[in-house]
């Protein structure tokens, strides 16, 4: 049986080798896109992702999200 903490770890992974493809190709739209995310995840636990986020990257979402 596969442990959950190794798949995790494992879409993390991936996750991070696909940001980095796309960094590569324009690292500003890698930034967006990423606060676009943070900021859907944010609203999807209603605003309780953003209490675990360093305060540059919550910055980064309120920018991303005008209604909060």
């Amino acid at each position: 049986m596969t442990d959950p903490k190794d798949v995790a770890i494992d879409d993390a992974a991936e996750l991070v080798e696909q940001l980095r493809d796309l960094a590569g190709a324009d690292p500003a739209d890698v930034r967006q896109v990423v606060s676009e995310v943070l900021a859907a995840l944010d609203r999807a636990a209603g605003g309780a992702l953003r209490e675990h986020l360093p305060e540059t990257i919550r910055a980064g979402l309120d920018a991303t999200s005008p209604t909060r």
